[in-house]
């Protein structure tokens, strides 16, 4: 006898992290589902008692996965665990019949309050599973996203709370750059001839790098109508909402990383690349200031609107020793 719970997250940090964090007292039985079409392959083959699901999955994500269930009348308690925190996320998962909302990094004492609620006492065999949990293996790069899901996780709710809309939240890139692939990769990043461009320097720790925050033109007049400004204005009125969305952005963020790495990060002013320029200024502006960057990439849209909004942090060379050691603790058992 056991007791069946389907872990269902693209990261294999995230899985193991809520396997480490189940109480030894559940005699859990645990299954990893790595996106939405695995777990559902894995719930028609298989009776859980418990789903504790991610939101932002490649192939399918947690809301389609949700959808699939009701579609499905599969009977089982889902439990969302995620970085996307942004308020139309959680009630979407609620409609969608999620049973509760846990916030990424996890809060151990919320998951017990969850079990408590959820898990009756007379379902939890006596008897542990004989069979072995084989947990993830985990490198570098799985530490990095994750720690860069739930930052941008929370960048996307600070912009969802200020103009009080929905952000689809894409999963990021996470790459190490040499300075003629970061040139690449903004090619690539802009599907549109013109942009504008901020720029934002951070610190903190003996960690430095810097922030671009990139938006594209077909963006401007969503974004517009979205602060109630007029349609006719000035630049400078676009350039004061610019700054806006780079300060919320790139603030949220980095709180958001150093809350994880246990870094205090100070942003300098934000630095206007250029408006309506095409991309290769951007790229021209950037050149000569790094030889290789640890990068993280994520593209945002907003519901219902054209805009789209890319933020890429890079980070210089010499700060990735100390970032990893700050970071250390999540490579550990515990």
């Amino acid at each position: 006898m056991s007791y069946p719970v389907l872990i269902c997250d693209d990261s294999a940090l995230a899985r193991k992290q809520m396997a480490r964090s189940l109480p030894a007292s559940l005699n859990a039985e645990i299954t990893f589902a790595i996106n939405g079409l695995d777990a559902l392959e894995k719930l028609e083959q298989q009776e859980f008692k418990l789903m504790f699901l991610d939101l932002t999955m490649p192939e399918l994500d947690g809301f389609g996965t949700l959808e699939q269930i009701q579609k499905r009348k599969i009977d089982i308690d889902v439990v969302v665990v995620s970085g996307d925190i942004q308020p139309k996320a959680k009630q979407k998962v609620e409609q969608l019949g999620a049973r509760d909302f846990i916030q990424k990094p996890m809060d151990k004492e919320h998951l017990k309050a969850v079990l408590r609620a959820l898990v009756k006492t007379e379902e939890i065999p006596l008897v542990a599973s004989n069979k072995p949990t084989e947990l993830p293996i985990l490198k570098r790069r799985d530490v990095y996203m994750e720690v860069a899901n739930v930052s941008i996780g929370r960048a996307a709710d600070a912009l969802a709370r200020h103009f009080d809309v929905f952000v689809h939240l894409p999963l990021p890139n996470v790459n190490i750059f040499e300075v003629t692939e970061l040139h690449m990769a903004l090619i690539d990043l802009a599907d549109n001839d013109q942009v504008s461009g901020v720029c934002q320097g951070f610190s903190g720790e003996g960690i430095a790098g810097e922030a671009l925050v990139l938006l594209s033109d077909s963006s401007i007049s969503d974004l517009k109508r979205l602060m109630k400004v007029p349609a006719d204005s000035v630049e400078l009125e676009e350039l004061e909402l610019l700054m806006d969305v780079s300060n919320i952005l790139v603030g949220s963020f980095l709180n958001g990383l150093g809350q994880q790495a246990e870094v205090r990060f100070f942003q300098g002013q934000p630095v206007l690349l250029g408006q309506h320029i095409p991309i290769q200024s951007v790229i021209e502006s950037t050149s000569g200031s790094f030889q290789k960057t640890m990068t993280f990439e994520v593209s945002y849209n907003i519901d219902n609107t054209s805009i789209r909004c890319d933020l890429l942090f890079m980070f210089v060379d010499e700060s990735l020793p100390i970032l990893d050691n700050k970071l250390s603790y999540l490579m550990e058992d515990f």
